[in-house]
């Protein structure tokens, strides 16, 4: 396996924009290290700051701050916490920022940033994005009878609705001058493939550039997962205090480096740098953007220096004519408890107290007219009860209980609330009933997707006294989203390696997933994706023949509900699973203590299995390599 080193940055390479064009990406989500921006602001030469801020879960955070105060709404710690404190060094520097930190309010955080610069006596100019907020719609969306991506109506009282929007007003904002740009709800990538697309004068059909530049986005978007952040072999990953975040050398064909900052932590490796390629794009062949549909199946990855990693082999397809959007909705009330029980037969006590206080809360409950519980869930952390049938018998003297419960009415789950202390003194020995006090009642704020013509979507682009159209045209229907889906498949090469087959007296040895693969899993809604990606070519043949959907399901069985499909990524050597109904719901709408699904990829590596010898031995026996595959 390459060992760690950090990034000497070419200032050589700091020429033309028109030759290559240097990004940091600075923010994976609202709640990133607020250390990345001045590591970065050390890089040389570098042109542009990125901050990703947004997921579904944070829409739901932000429609809940808004319904408590209309001037929330946006990213405020992108204000105070990021741009205040190195604003002017940005600004001399000359250093273009773009940000999806505006969320629910782009003018909101605007004027705050506005106020910042005015009181630095910085002569600060901000664009924002507007129109993806598709609220003013809703009604006329509902009356033709809009439906959500699972064929449900849409719930009638909505707290927001936004489309997922690309680049094209990001593009138009730098053109006309913008020093910042303030986006709402466009999606992760378009703040690197808009800067990409001003730069280089791209043409919003050249359809392979721009499934480049939305891979260069989708590759910072998550900031040091790029770098060696949730990677497989964590143990190989050095000095997370100081973890470096990606820096990006975009050239016009669409080809890039990904390095990071010298002298700082975290790793370049192919195998992490393929990890994130597959987070959360469900099927590689059509993975849908607002501005092109990409097919990633044949990207490359390599190892061109001890600290820097190629990336190349993009290709596009026409652009969807919808926009995917999401819409929010409370749905009642939930509570969360934790406490600790200890002792002899832990989680037997666990199990029993939860059991014995949703019993007592539900008697009373009753007693004074309400309904039962619409939801439950008991979780034992530290039992591996998150493991089903593949946890490992144990003796734990430790766990946490996590118990969580909905209900159409929060004076019902007041009753819980409240007697869950007496568990301290009238249950089990070696419990500590509370963490920190008692715990609070919240709205559950739940999510739908839905799909809405670009041609009723009307985005803007303003900077200060200029308003310019932004809306993205509508392609002709021969380019409809299963058009590209069945040209996606037919049209790519058959590239992949022969089966591996073992000798009939091969031995056959036992192992793990993890001897042979890397692997990642993220969330989408209530899907989850998990990227597998072979460590050796023998891996891959034998992954390819032997690691089948059925299997995933059935290793998930106590978790997923839907179908589980398998695409393979013969660029990677790597197969990609995505399994549908799999999160209890997904994000804030999951009482689940993982609802994004980031332990299923360690779950999955777990799994055993029975492998010939000669592919063992070939993980062994051969160097490591310096690609992936």
């Amino acid at each position: 396996m390459p060992e760690a080193h950090t990034t000497h940055l070419n200032p050589q390479s700091t020429g033309s924009t028109r030759q290559r064009v240097r990004i940091g990406g600075a923010c994976g989500f609202w709640g990133d290290s607020a250390m990345a921006t001045p590591q970065l602001l050390q890089v040389p030469g570098l042109q542009y700051l990125v901050y990703d801020y947004l997921a579904e879960t944070t829409m739901a955070i932000l429609a809940k701050a808004r319904a408590k105060d209309p001037a929330l709404g946006y990213a405020t710690d992108f204000v105070q916490a990021v741009m205040a404190p190195h604003m002017r060094t940005i600004h001399e520097r000359g250093i273009k920022v773009i940000a999806n930190a505006g969320g629910l309010n782009p003018e909101g955080c605007r004027d705050a940033l506005l106020q910042v610069a005015q009181a630095q006596g910085i002569a600060l100019r901000v664009a924002v994005v507007t129109g993806d907020d598709l609220m003013p719609q809703m009604p006329a969306l509902q009356a033709q009878g809009m439906r959500t991506t699972v064929g449900a109506p849409l719930p009638e009282r909505l707290l927001s609705a936004n489309a997922y929007v690309g680049a094209r007003g990001i593009t138009q904002a730098l053109s006309a001058g913008a020093d910042v740009v303030i986006t709402g709800r466009c999606v992760d990538s378009a703040v690197v493939l808009g800067a990409l697309v001003h730069e280089f004068g791209w043409s919003w059909q050249d359809w392979d550039r721009l499934s480049a530049g939305t891979l260069a986005g989708h590759l910072i978007e998550c900031g040091a997962q790029a770098t060696g952040g949730l990677f497989t072999d964590w143990q190989q990953v050095p000095d997370w205090a100081n973890i470096g975040y990606p820096v990006i050398d975009v050239h016009d064909d669409g080809s890039l480096e990904l390095s990071k900052p010298e002298g700082t932590g975290g790793l370049i490796h192919p195998g992490a740098v393929a990890e994130q390629i597959l987070y959360e794009v469900g099927d590689p062949a059509n993975y849908l953007m607002p501005d092109v549909c990409c097919d990633w199946r044949h990207v490359q990855v390599t190892l061109t220096h001890h600290d820097t990693v190629n990336v190349r082999g993009a290709r596009g397809l026409p652009a969807p004519t919808h926009y995917k959007a999401n819409a929010t909705w409370q749905d009642g009330w939930q509570l969360q408890l934790m406490m600790a029980i200890r002792g002899i037969d832990a989680p037997l006590k666990a199990e029993r107290t939860a059991q014995a206080l949703l019993a007592r809360s539900r008697a009373m409950m009753a007693a004074q007219g309400f309904g039962d519980y619409s939801e439950t869930c008991v979780e034992l952390l530290g039992g591996e009860s998150h493991y089903g049938p593949h946890a490992q018998p144990h003796t734990a003297r430790e766990v946490v209980l996590r118990i969580a419960v909905r209900h159409a009415q929060a004076k019902a789950l007041a009753v819980l609330q409240r007697e869950c202390a007496s568990s301290g003194t009238s249950m089990g020995p070696g419990t500590r009933s509370s963490f920190s006090g008692r715990a609070d009642i919240q709205p559950v704020i739940k999510l739908c997707a839905f799909m809405v013509p670009k041609a009723q979507v009307r985005l803007q682009m303003q900077l200060e006294d200029t308003v310019q159209e932004a809306s993205d045209p509508a392609l002709p229907p021969a380019a409809s989203t299963s058009a590209i889906s069945d040209m996606a498949h037919d049209t790519a090469p058959n590239t992949v390696p022969e089966p591996h087959e073992a000798t009939p007296d091969e031995p056959l040895h036992d192992c793990r997933l993890i001897d042979l693969a890397w692997a990642r899993s993220g969330d989408k809604g209530d899907d989850e994706n998990i990227g597998v990606i072979a460590r050796h070519p023998k891996a891959w043949a034998w992954l390819r023949t032997q690691l089948h959907a059925a299997q995933v399901q059935a290793h998930f069985s106590h978790l997923v509900q839907g179908a589980v499909l398998r695409y393979e990524v013969p660029g990677l050597q790597a197969l990609n699973f995505v399994l549908h109904q799999a999160l209890g719901g997904g994000g804030v709408c999951s009482l689940r203590s993982d609802p994004l699904g980031k332990s299923f990829a360690q779950m999955l590596l777990d799994m055993p299995l029975r492998v010939p010898a000669s592919v063992l031995a070939s993980l062994c026996d051969t160097p490591p390599k310096d690609h992936a595959p």
